[in-house]
């Protein structure tokens, strides 16, 4: 008598013999790159992928906007690996605004979040992607390495990952000249402020969505993260929230281009 295998067990077998010679991707979709280069500025940014995590501060004695810790959960996207620089800034936009002019890698500065969106709105034209602010939250789970429990963007002291007061030397300091934080992000902390694109409030913890938060709906400013040059490191730590209206322009103040990982 001859035995004779079920069809189900069949295609189980079928399907995970097709699982390991093709990789799962083939099946459910195809695997996001973990980089992307943009043709225009040069720009190289890295795949962030996403995930929940605690954001806010958990760890120490904290401002009130950095509170309560609440849990976020946020889709892959890609963010540029530094803040923009002076040249990428001159290829979209023709000049340069910034105050310290000593060097092409140093990051742009004295642009507002409303330049910066100009800025953007230019790049997206000249590309096929659509390029934009990263949200606060993204920004937050970025600096932390992915949502590590970390004080500074890389890690728990400020030395090896920022340019701030005692080592800035009273100016912006040229990009990707520190050590990156554990997704190969250079300078989230230090060197200057970087605006992300949520609307501040300062209660907004308190009710804000689980899932990919934007921000409060309305109000006068604007979110910064990361510290600059010119400040001591309790303002570098990665859950400290800064705010500027929408047209101011500071010589410690640039940003840094977020790109969604679904097109």
């Amino acid at each position: 008598m001859v035995m004779r295998t079920p069809l189900p067990v069949l295609l189980l077998v079928a399907l995970a013999t097709l699982l390991l010679t093709s990789g799962c991707s083939s099946l459910l979709g195809s695997k996001q790159p973990q980089s992307y280069t943009d043709p225009t500025t040069g720009m190289e940014f890295v795949l962030v992928s996403g995930d929940c995590f605690q954001m806010g501060n958990l760890w120490e004695k904290s401002y009130p906007n950095e509170e309560p810790a609440h849990r976020v959960c946020l889709d892959d996207f890609y963010l540029a690996k530094t803040e923009v620089t002076q040249t990428q800034w001159v290829k979209i936009m023709g000049s340069n605004p910034s105050y310290f002019q000593e060097g092409e890698a140093l990051p742009v500065e004295s642009i507002s979040w409303n330049d910066a969106t100009t800025f953007l709105q230019k790049m997206s034209a000249n590309s096929d992607r659509s390029f934009r602010l990263p949200t606060e939250a993204e920004w937050e789970f970025a600096c932390r390495s992915g949502g590590e429990q970390q004080r500074f963007c890389g890690g728990d002291s400020p030395q090896e990952f920022a340019w701030f007061d005692r080592t800035g030397g009273g100016k912006t300091q040229p990009v990707a000249t520190r050590q990156p934080n554990g997704l190969g992000l250079f300078d989230m902390s230090g060197n200057v402020w970087e605006f992300c694109s949520d609307i501040y409030a300062e209660d907004y913890y308190a009710h804000s969505p689980q899932k990919n938060p934007q921000g409060a709906v309305q109000g006068p400013h604007v979110i910064k993260r990361g510290g600059s040059w010119s400040i001591n490191p309790r303002y570098l730590r990665s859950t400290v929230r800064g705010r500027a209206a929408r047209d101011d322009a500071h010589y410690s103040t640039g940003f840094r281009v977020a790109l969604s990982a679904k097109r």
